[in-house]
């Protein structure tokens, strides 16, 4: 197998949020929990940050499938979601200061001419977004759940060809 080949991005796992807000800290915490996991899988590489951001556009571009992980806060708290994320269209425009996941698609294929085979968002729905470090009952009881769909969204990914 060249080594382009063995290196290849089979799965990037691209998380977001404040853990200095509550359940909007979800994001970088199942990041972290990734990071434990895939440790001693090249094929999966996990970004965790503030907010998504345009420069984010090259690793997805790289990527075979992405999973953009954050919080719902317009989801039944706890809630455990994971949609299909289309690439917005030309015309959508883009912020500056948060950048969604179809913008970011978007933006993957203007810039580098390619977008992942695969992109999902898995959300958790928050419970409450208010200043603290520590999440809300409804999402740690969620947590399992989270961390399940998560694996199991990313084996399925791992296997697909």
């Amino acid at each position: 197998m060249p080594p382009s080949e063995r290196n290849r991005i089979r799965c990037l796992i691209l998380a977001c949020g404040n853990t200095l807000r509550g359940d909007d800290g979800i994001g970088p915490w199942l990041a972290v929990w990734a990071e434990e996991r895939y440790a001693a899988e090249p094929a999966v590489r996990v970004i965790a940050r503030h907010q998504w951001t345009p420069d984010l556009a090259e690793d997805i571009a790289q990527a075979e499938s992405v999973i953009f992980a954050d919080c719902a806060v317009d989801a039944l708290p706890g809630g455990v979601e994971v949609a299909p994320v289309e690439t917005a269209t030309s015309d959508a425009g883009l912020a500056t200061h948060h950048v969604g996941a179809a913008e970011l698609l978007a933006l993957s294929q203007e810039l580098y001419g390619s977008v992942p085979r695969n992109a999902v968002l898995l959300t958790v729905g928050a419970g409450s977004t208010e200043l603290g470090e520590t999440f809300s009952e409804s999402v740690l009881d969620a947590l399992p759940e989270a961390c399940e769909t998560l694996d199991r969204t990313v084996r399925g990914f791992l296997v697909s060809e």
